[in-house]
């Protein structure tokens, strides 16, 4: 198991009810209902690591940066914005909490083939961490 690993399975030790699955390379955080969303966080060797929130994902290199975003993803200071067409998810957009205002960030989207059909909005949101200054 890679150190970086180790190092979020020690600081998940102040969260008890924080449950996740572990193998050699990465750690998957589940939520903890319904209105959560899986934070994964991958350590693709040679200092790359990638991120993953639901289907969302994005590449750091850089270990620091990759755990920040992780702790990010199961903070009250981000949620998911997922964009259905019909039941079918297409696009997720990672939004953060800036002042009391929901900034879009980052978006990862499939092909859309039923582009006719009304996109409808669900958010997703973690709450293991209430704020990242804790």
């Amino acid at each position: 198991m890679s150190k970086t690993i180790d190092e979020i399975v020690s600081r998940l030790k102040k969260y008890p009810e924080a449950e996740y699955d572990l193998n050699p390379e990465s750690i998957t955080v589940n939520p903890k209902n319904e209105s959560g969303f899986p934070v994964t966080l991958t350590d693709n060797g040679n200092g790359g690591f990638t991120v993953a929130f639901d289907f969302w994902h994005e590449e750091f290199n850089n270990e620091n940066d990759a755990l920040n975003f992780f702790a990010f993803g199961l903070s009250k200071d981000c949620r998911l914005k997922l964009t259905k067409k019909g039941n079918r998810p297409i696009k997720w957009t990672v939004e953060s909490n800036e002042n009391g205002i929901w900034k879009e960030n980052s978006t990862t989207g499939l092909i859309d083939l039923s582009f006719w059909k009304k996109s409808k909005f669900e958010f997703l949101q973690n709450d293991l961490i209430k704020s990242l200054t804790e």
